[in-house]
């Protein structure tokens, strides 16, 4: 199972960590993992290509993912992340949280 926890502070998102494998199929057929994947590497390549936001990345196994946003999200941050945890939330409620499960953790 994937699980991706997004870190909040007083309504703010802090950052996002992202362990795990779906296990809907064998390695490299996957369509949970490939679609998670594809979601969270384009978003934080967009945030940090098309904003001035500051993202910071810390060492994750392979396929694991741990970002933070020290000096929080602008608008164009938020809209990203927002747009972001709308593909998470679909793909949940499509394929089950036994492949992917979303956390929501005040910090």
């Amino acid at each position: 199972m994937i699980t991706v926890t997004i870190f909040r502070k007083e309504n703010q998102i802090t950052g996002i960590k992202s362990i795990g494998h779906a296990g809907y199929a064998d390695y490299g057929q996957d369509i949970v993992c490939a679609a998670v994947s594809v979601l969270l590497i384009n978003t934080m390549n967009s945030i940090e290509k098309f904003t001035d936001e500051q993202v910071t990345m810390a060492d994750a196994k392979p396929g694991d993912l741990e970002v933070s946003f020290p000096k929080g999200l602008g608008h164009d941050g938020k809209l990203f992340i927002d747009s972001l945890l709308l593909g998470l939330q679909e793909i949940s409620k499509e394929y089950g949280d036994e492949y992917l499960t979303l956390i929501f953790k005040e910090v």
